[in-house]
């Protein structure tokens, strides 16, 4: 599919954000292992979450609506076929962790994007936990006995870590997991909601063997990276106002929102108390004034990873030399994130070099309608659509239907708020 995007000339409104997709995915798993029925509202309608329900179907769980029907800590048995992940990664490895310390084996595969994506990063705790493990194709369980380990993680991913964590509930003695960056904390937050014994601070996560899990009720917040997007558009389109309610706002998630703050964005924030752990509230973002270009790496970088995209758009606008380094994890994602973005914003008029682990973007640049393509990326597909709400002429993007992934409706939404602009969607690519 192919959608077409105009100049906006303001954006206003309340956004609509779909639910928050890593706690949707963690949700469903440790609800499926619960005793007793979970409820679990606000779930991402995205395709990777429903991969996950499949997954857990597969294995034995019901899910009806908004309740989970937990089968225990032993009650899953094994799929008749391999576990199919679709494109999402999070279903893959935390499927891998809490599958690992099974008596019977499983295979999970998934689309030709998913199965280019690194998954000896599992395979190699795990199999240090004793679990049977490899990879390609990844299979897991139907070994001895998992051990509890401190592993010690070289790259950080909240993937990695929580795929551990859940391994960990298995395991005797105590599992504890050290990054060398902080990532999400989704998964501890509610493995303690739901009575198990973590512990954790900045950096470091540590579980013990559970022989229960309390069911959980949930309102899952709306989604922070999917806010992104709408962040970025409503500040560069002069007059903007948009107001995102309901929305996530967990601490280890904010350090975008606080560097478009710096850069000079229009950004409010009220927070309003906590759904099932995590902090929720109200943001509000305006047209930007007074911008200034930005510098993010190292740790930053990892904090911001899957917003680093959009970003790239927004400092093309920003005056002066930007630079985003220490995001090579990027090339690792549904696509080279790195290339993608330097090539679509090259060809709409962008002075942007990519490097080894990130870009370096001198602005403001004037942006030019052109034809894009998302690199079946749902990301690449919604921060190319803000780069064209900012240019002249019509932007296409090609094989936008991909925002399916974790965002249905984006486009519709985009078409609702924006006044003289437009995304049109056309068929299958010419």
């Amino acid at each position: 599919m192919i959608a077409t995007v105009r100049r906006a000339r303001r954006l206003e409104g309340e956004v609509r954000l779909p639910g928050d997709k890593s706690i949707s995915h963690r949700a469903l798993m440790l609800g499926a292992i619960a005793s007793g029925i979970s409820t679990v509202r606000g779930l991402s309608t995205g395709a990777d979450v429903a991969s996950t329900a499949a997954c857990l179907r597969a294995l034995g769980v019901e899910i009806d609506g908004d309740e989970v029907r937990g089968a225990g800590m032993n009650g899953l048995r094994g799929a008749a076929e391999p576990l199919d992940c679709g494109n999402s990664g999070t279903t893959m490895r935390l499927l891998a962790g809490l599958l690992a310390g099974r008596e019977f084996a499983s295979e999970l595969s998934g689309d030709e994007s998913l199965s280019r994506r690194p998954m000896d990063r599992v395979v190699e705790p795990l199999t240090r936990m004793g679990a049977r493990a490899s990879w390609p194709p990844l299979r897991v369980g139907g070994g001895g006995p998992l051990e509890g380990i401190v592993y010690e993680a070289p790259v950080a991913s909240a993937q990695v870590k929580s795929a551990i964590l859940l391994a960990g509930l298995y395991a005797s003695g105590t599992t504890e997991v050290v990054e060398p960056v902080p990532t999400r904390d989704h998964t501890e937050r509610m493995l303690r909601a739901m009575g198990a014994d973590v512990e954790s601070s900045p950096g470091r996560s540590a579980v013990s063997r559970a022989r229960r899990l309390e069911p959980i009720e949930i309102d899952v917040p709306g989604d922070l990276s999917a806010a992104s997007f709408w962040l970025v558009a409503g500040g560069l389109v002069p007059g903007s106002r948009l107001r995102m309610t309901g929305v996530g706002l967990n601490p280890t998630r904010t350090a975008f929102l606080e560097l478009l703050r710096r850069a000079g964005f229009a950004i409010s924030v009220a927070a309003e108390g906590e759904m099932g752990g995590e902090p929720v509230g109200t943001i509000e973002v305006g047209g930007a004034s007074e911008l200034r270009p930005i510098t993010v790496e190292g740790d930053a970088a990892a904090a911001m990873i899957d917003e680093l995209p959009v970003l790239a758009v927004a400092a093309t606008q920003l005056p002066g030399t930007s630079r985003i380094s220490g995001a090579r994890e990027l090339r690792f994602k549904e696509s080279d994130r790195i290339t993608a973005m330097a090539e679509s914003l090259s060809a709409m008029g962008a002075d942007i070099l990519a490097t080894d682990d990130g870009w370096i973007i001198k602005g403001p640049r004037y942006l030019e309608g052109a034809r894009v393509h998302s690199h079946a990326d749902h990301r690449i597909a919604m921060a190319m659509a803000v780069a064209g709400m900012i240019a002249d002429g019509d932007t296409d993007v090609e094989g936008a239907d991909c925002v399916e992934i974790s965002y249905p409706g984006f486009f519709e939404q985009l078409e609702s708020l924006a006044w003289r602009a437009s995304a049109t969607r056309k068929g299958p690519t010419d």
